[in-house]
Formats: C-alpha cells, sequence, structure tokens
C-alpha cells in the first residue's frame, strides 16, 4: 500500500465492482469508507464490519452530509476517492425523453462532480490525493441503444480530463478507470429502468428492443470478453499503489481493442464495427 493513501472513500458499494473493490481495498490494509443509497445496503455493508454512510448522487443534501461524515471518520485526512456509483439507462436515443436524459447526468455526472468538488478541500489541506473515476468503455467508443449512458461517460470523461489539467502541480493524482464488460447486477438493473421508461410498442426500433431484452434478461456473461469485479479492482489498486499512476487504466479486451480502433481507423470505419455490437 502506498503509505501516503490510507483513508479512502468509495461510492456505489451496495453489489459488483464497489463492493469488490472495498473488499479488496480492505484486505490491502485501507481504510475504507464504503457508500451506498438505500439503507438496507449501508446496514449490510456496516454488518460486513466497514465504515458504512448513506450517500445519495441525486441528493445534494445527502452528499454534504456524507463528505462532512467521512471527513469526521478520518479527522479530515481524506487521501482518495473512488466515484464508482452510476448506472446505464438503455433506449434509442429517439426514446429518451428529457427527464429520462437528466436522470442518467443527475447520477452519472452532476452528483460524482458534486462530491469530488467537496472533497478536493480536504486533499488541497492535506497536500494529497487520489481521485478515481469508474468510467467505461463507452466513455469514448459511442455504442448504439446506450446514448444515455455513452453521453454520460463521455460527459465524465471531459470532466475528468479538465480536471486533471487543472490539478496539475497539486499532488492530487486523478484517473480514470475504463471497464468493459463486468460481471455485476449493472445488467439487471438496466433492464428494470428500460421497462420504466422505453415505450418499446411506439419505437421505430421495436424489433431491435426485442433482441435487447433478450440480452438484458441473461443470466451471467452476456458477451464474450466479460470479466469478474475483480479486474477492476485490481486497476484501482494499481492507480492507488504507483507513484505515477497512468491517465487511464484500461479493463477488458473489448477496452483495449476499441482504443486501438480509434486511434487507427477513420470513423466512418470505426462506425461499421460499432453497429455489429450488440
Amino acid at each position: 500500500m502506498n503509505v501516503n493513501v490510507k483513508n479512502i472513500l468509495v461510492t456505489g458499494c451496495s453489489t459488483g465492482i464497489g463492493l469488490d473493490a472495498i473488499e479488496a481495498l480492505r484486505t490491502r490494509g485501507y481504510r475504507v469508507i464504503a457508500s451506498a443509497r438505500k439503507s438496507e445496503d449501508v446496514n449490510r455493508l456496516a454488518a460486513l464490519g466497514f465504515d458504512a454512510i448513506q450517500l445519495d448522487l441525486n441528493d445534494s443534501d445527502s452528499i454534504r452530509g456524507g463528505v462532512a461524515k467521512v471527513a469526521k471518520l478520518t479527522d479530515g485526512k481524506i487521501d482518495a476517492l473512488f466515484n464508482n456509483a452510476g448506472f446505464g439507462q438503455p433506449g434509442a436515443v429517439e426514446d429518451l425523453t428529457r427527464d429520462v436524459l437528466r436522470q442518467q447526468f443527475e447520477t452519472n455526472v452532476f452528483g460524482c462532480h458534486e462530491l469530488t468538488c467537496l472533497i478536493l478541500p480536504y486533499m488541497r489541506k492535506n497536500g494529497q490525493g487520489r481521485i478515481i473515476f469508474n468510467s467505461s468503455v463507452l466513455g469514448f467508443a459511442a455504442m448504439r441503444f446506450r446514448g444515455a449512458y455513452n453521453a454520460s461517460k463521455f460527459a465524465l470523461e471531459g470532466l475528468v480530463d479538465t480536471l486533471r489539467l487543472e490539478l496539475h502541480g497539486t499532488n492530487i493524482q486523478v484517473v480514470l478507470i475504463e471497464p468493459g464488460p463486468i460481471l455485476s447486477a449493472f445488467r439487471t438493473n438496466a433492464f428494470e429502468l428500460y421497462k420504466a421508461n422505453i415505450n418499446k410498442d411506439k419505437s421505430a426500433h421495436l424489433e431491435t428492443y426485442l433482441a435487447l431484452e433478450a440480452r438484458l434478461e441473461t443470466v451471467g456473461a452476456a458477451v464474450p470478453f466479460t470479466l469478474p469485479a475483480s479486474a477492476v479492482s485490481t486497476k484501482v489498486i494499481a492507480a492507488l499503489e504507483s507513484s505515477r499512476p497512468r491517465i487511464r487504466y484500461y479493463v477488458t479486451v473489448p477496452t483495449y481493442l476499441f482504443a486501438y480502433l480509434k486511434r487507427l481507423l477513420p470513423g466512418r470505419w470505426l462506425d461499421t464495427i460499432l453497429r455489429q455490437v450488440n
């Protein structure tokens, strides 16, 4: 463990990547403050022995209250933040209402941004820090019927790239993790949002939605090269413990592949490939 990084706040710890990350971090000796949106998840995390707090990225009061609790638990020594919480709203761009798109940004961008800005003064006072953002291959390679999520992750990456430039010389390191397909509850949650917010019967994309439903209902890995959540935790630990962390850490073969293809191919050629992705 990096001796300068001890206390870390992790968001979205109820399942999947967040839960695996806090378990891996605790094993390596970090003081982990785990957060979740629902009180029942907070209680479950506390029962597992974690310092657990309730933090809802859609609620500014919850964010401010959560940061105050973390500051109290750590005596203001907030060394690292892993911005992991987020969700994916499926659906064709033309089927997304303004409110649905706003909901996607509230969690994945606006709440993440607000939390980061409230944590930064503590890191500045302490003279160091690590801020890690969980993005996605969809933060640089857009894929069909994921427009809301694509847009939120593209926006997040723009904010993070800018923040990194602005924090140069502060000893506060800013890192992006860019996973591809990971085993988690992400797809299950996405299916519930699809059913709640997309009216397939009035859409020009009805036939595609029927195929999308079959994929979202698949148990286990729905696409090739899916990795367990521990693959992301490994990169989070690398970002925390490296004396000079990378700007971006890719996770899974598709992320490496599309990063390479985006650099190599003309845009229309890449579009041809991306249209084949289900």
